[in-house]
């Protein structure tokens, strides 16, 4: 798995699962797998510093995971090329958190389709 966000023309921050998309020896576009908009959180709280002054080490930024396009169940979602502004390695922390989710989200969908077998079955 190769977890990357994307910066978009649109302005959007793309996290997914993103390989590129090869013709004739030319990246043509990318396949986004799994793709959420991840954005910071809103902070009630503004922290004012000065130049050369660093936040505590306990200030923790929460970020939000919003399905990049939420009226589609398809998993994997072509971009042209000529849409990324550039493609970046998220933090650890972001990067365990969106596995995470994506994880939960796969054990949900396989109790999904066994209770569907099921259904089929009776």
């Amino acid at each position: 798995m190769s977890i990357k966000i994307a910066l978009l023309k649109s302005g959007e921050s793309v996290i997914a699962d993103i390989k590129e998309l090869i013709s004739d020896e030319k990246i043509c576009g990318y396949l986004f797998k799994n793709p959420y908009i991840v954005d910071l959180a809103p902070n009630e709280e503004v922290l004012l510093l000065e130049e050369g002054q660093t936040p505590p080490e306990d200030r923790n930024v929460g970020v939000n995971f919003t399905p990049w396009i939420c009226l589609t169940s398809d998993k994997k979602i072509p971009v042209r090329y000529d849409w990324l502004v550039t493609v970046v390695t998220p933090v650890k922390e972001i990067e365990n958190l969106y596995e995470e989710m994506i994880n939960g989200q796969d054990d949900q969908s396989d109790s999904t389709d066994e209770q569907s077998d099921s259904d089929q079955s009776d």
